[in-house]
């Protein structure tokens, strides 16, 4: 709902709270614990969205930039998509993780921004949650033709969410590749690097809205940057929205989180997060890179 893994943390400490105050309230006669503590929730995203702008991605907001153009000036945080850890909001259950992984993607959550917040939450709680149209008109206490409007609407603008079939096979991560990426970025090899993007690859580096396109914008880039990331290390930190996560460190401090997604054996895409504000979130260390990997 709020494209952002610090927002979404807000608003559940405000759904706790607004459920402790008014427990004494609360009739599961009408309604399931489940279904009460939705409700608060989305009132809650409701209440934080009545502000005038979305977030979104840099694809979102201009043109893929030509190879020498600058980065130009950075945007505030509240305007950018944020990564979440995706243990914070997958199922736990295995067997139903690789289509809900579809529905966490950057890519997905940006597209559900363009929607209006009420929109919004009936196309996550059908589309996503899986969740009856008398179950959510009883929630948004509104009429269960109204819930199927808003639900017509919204897919008018959204696609539904991917089944699960345009990543990794049943969501298994491509290790193999992951180890190459990392070991050419480190070793800042950008033939190497090159090599395994798809032709179409996108790299975008929040707050600037600054982005490329294709393998070969890329390679140039990186060709003329000068090796500005050279000596870099890549500490692995899960995955985020579908993608495999690292910690970026330079000279052996937090610089960036970066995100990479990977699909039919390539990296179709990363995402660089400047800056050191998500570490925590992914605990990773603030002081310096764990000591370097060695072989054996």
């Amino acid at each position: 709902m709020l494209g952002s893994g610090f927002e979404a943390e807000d608003a559940v400490q405000e759904t706790l709270v607004k459920a402790w105050r008014s427990l004494d309230r609360y009739d599961p006669g009408r309604a399931s614990l489940r279904s009460w503590l939705f409700g608060i929730a989305t009132n809650v995203c409701l209440d934080m969205l009545r502000g005038p702008q979305r977030r979104a991605r840099a694809m979102d907001l201009a043109p893929a930039a030509a190879p020498g153009t600058g980065l130009g000036a950075p945007l505030p945080e509240e305007r950018w998509v944020l990564p979440v850890p995706d243990g914070r909001v997958l199922p736990a259950d295995p067997a139903e993780q690789a289509v809900a992984r579809e529905t966490v993607r950057l890519a997905f959550v940006a597209a559900l921004q363009r929607l209006p917040p009420r929109q919004r939450a009936v196309l996550i709680l059908r589309d996503v949650l899986r969740w009856r149209a008398a179950e959510v008109s009883v929630l948004l206490g509104v009429s269960v033709a109204a819930v199927n409007s808003a639900l017509q609407r919204a897919r008018a603008v959204l696609p539904a969410p991917p089944d699960g079939s345009s990543g990794e096979a049943d969501g298994e991560v491509d290790e193999e590749l992951l180890g190459r990426y990392v070991d050419a970025f480190e070793r800042y090899d950008v033939e190497a690097l090159v090599a395994l993007l798809h032709e179409d690859a996108t790299m975008s580096m929040p707050p600037y809205t600054w982005w490329l396109r294709g393998r070969e914008s890329v390679r140039a880039v990186m060709q003329a940057a000068g090796a500005p990331c050279g000596g870099s290390r890549l500490v692995p930190a899960g995955r985020a929205n579908g993608a495999a996560a690292f910690g970026q460190y330079q000279e052996g401090r937090p610089f960036a989180l970066l995100l990479v997604e990977t699909s039919g054996g390539l990296v179709t895409g990363t995402t660089t997060y400047l800056g050191d504000r998500l570490f925590p979130l992914f605990a990773l260390p603030m002081s310096s890179a764990p000591p370097l990997r060695t072989s054996g």
